[in-house]
């Protein structure tokens, strides 16, 4: 039996047309990334869902994918930690906030803090 389809989510993020002309452009990696002095982030710790560690995030990156990943990288490096860079967030293993403000200070960026 067919699945009822009750809207446009429903076929997954796909739109058919039958325009023979119609050419898909897809802009969703052309993020220019802003300079680090126009960046404004926002560290904060978080325990939820990580079976009660903490874990440091960094919010709010304008930017490419790829720069994303390379500063969570070097971020993950100096502090000789693991974690993740993914939908503008990085995502730090452990207590590093106040370390990971001075790096992303001397490194040209506006880091605040956010929570306790």
């Amino acid at each position: 039996m067919a699945k009822k389809i009750n809207s446009l989510d429903d076929l997954g993020g796909f739109v058919f047309s039958t325009n023979a002309d119609f050419e898909f452009t897809d802009n969703s990696g052309s993020e220019e990334t802003l300079p680090p002095n126009k960046q404004r982030l926002e560290a904060h710790l978080d325990r939820k869902n990580r079976g009660g560690k903490i874990a440091t995030i960094i919010k709010g990156f304008q930017g490419s994918d790829d720069d994303l990943k390379s500063l969570g990288k070097m971020l993950k490096t100096k502090c000789g930690v693991g974690g993740s860079a993914k939908d503008n967030e990085i995502i730090i293993q452990g207590n590093f906030r106040d370390k990971i403000m001075e790096i992303l200070k001397s490194e040209g960026y506006i880091i605040k803090r956010v929570g306790g």
